[in-house]
């Protein structure tokens, strides 16, 4: 179980970092983004300090709010939030066409809530790659909890420069994570480079739409709310991560917005016109008390310095979320399925 008190909230804020360090930490995380005058490049430069300073941060709000998977999900009318989370999660599986026993790659795992549920589900063994320090430990835990740590691991390492020799993995999947990447073709051909030859790599990327103009001001404050609130050094375009996947020498077998023709929107659990009991901590009402609970903690000591300004620019990535799925300029569940040549040795 993903720790949910009042308490493992105020003690995970920070992750790794001293208590002292988080309100220095937040002062050089918004320095990076255009809010606070910061510039794309840089984060680009700086994205492995910017990202894990951004986990070490929001961890467990993360926890707190969404369990033990941090991710959206097309999702049926009638079917909760928990339940989208997971069959959106199986779904990766089948299109992968994983088998009992292969080995697996879960690129940018979290605290490995898809891992352990994708690794149940296929009776495949999944490593988590993860560079966040924090992460790893509450994952290996959560693993050690539900009794899977002897069939699935983390490694800490960053995606671009993974410690895995070549053709090593039988699948790879990324779950709303290489949207961290600065460079998409980079990234996809470390993914490429590690996996065998004939097999798959499949994703949910966070893009902008088709719909996105980039001259449009509101536009453009809605992507920047969101690269803020998500540790995003920018958000790409749907064609541009299908054009850095050809380059990186996959065959892209199809691809799809699953936003598009999701009956419930993605963004509801986030909508503070919509309340549900079962995803309680997610809605309007849900995160004022959070927030509030938050300042309380912090003026008692028992949460450190900087930990309402966190709960802060997250409640604007809400907001920039729910108005950017709106106008369908903004999309977390850009699907992809690629396939490295059975000739791809590069």
């Amino acid at each position: 179980m993903s720790k949910a008190g009042a308490l493992d909230l105020a003690t995970g804020l920070g992750g790794k970092l001293d208590k002292s360090d988080v309100q220095s930490a937040v002062d050089k995380y918004e320095k990076y983004h255009v809010c606070y005058g910061g510039e794309e490049e840089e984060r680009k430069v700086n994205y492995s300090d910017m990202v894990n300073k951004y986990y070490d941060l929001v961890t467990s709000f993360y926890e707190f709010g969404w369990g033990e998977s941090f991710h959206f999900a097309h999702r049926w009318k009638g079917e909760s939030l928990r339940e989208s989370i997971k069959r959106h999660e199986h779904f990766l599986a089948l299109q992968l066409g994983l088998k009992p026993g292969q080995k697996v790659l879960d690129v940018g795992c979290g605290i490995g809530g898809p891992l352990r549920e994708i690794a149940r589900f296929s009776s495949t063994s999944v490593t988590g790659l993860n560079n966040n320090e924090y992460q790893i430990t509450r994952g290996k835990e959560l693993n050690r909890v539900a009794g899977m740590d002897k069939t699935c691991n983390f490694v800490k390492a960053d995606f671009m420069k993974m410690p895995f020799s070549d053709n090593t993995f039988d699948a790879v999947y990324a779950i709303e994570a290489t949207c961290h990447a600065p460079d998409a073709y980079g990234c996809y051909k470390e993914i490429y480079r590690v996996l065998k030859p004939g097999q798959y790599f499949a994703a949910y990327e966070w893009c902008m739409t088709d719909s996105f103009d980039p001259n449009n001001e509101r536009h453009q404050k809605i992507k920047a709310e969101i690269e803020i609130g998500d540790g995003l050094p920018d958000i790409r375009l749907t064609g541009q991560c299908i054009e850095a996947l050809k380059q990186a020498g996959f065959e892209v077998l199809w691809e799809k917005d699953l936003a598009a023709e999701s009956p419930v929107p993605w963004y509801l659990p986030l909508d503070k016109t919509h309340f549900s009991l079962t995803s309680f901590r997610l809605t309007a009402i849900g995160r004022f008390i959070t927030k509030n609970m938050v300042k309380g903690l912090e003026y008692v000591g028992l949460a450190p310095k900087g930990s309402q300004r966190v709960q802060d620019f997250l409640e604007k990535a809400a907001e920039g979320l729910v108005e950017g799925g709106r106008k369908e300029i903004f999309t977390p569940l850009y699907f992809f399925l690629a396939r490295k040549p059975l000739s791809g040795n590069q």
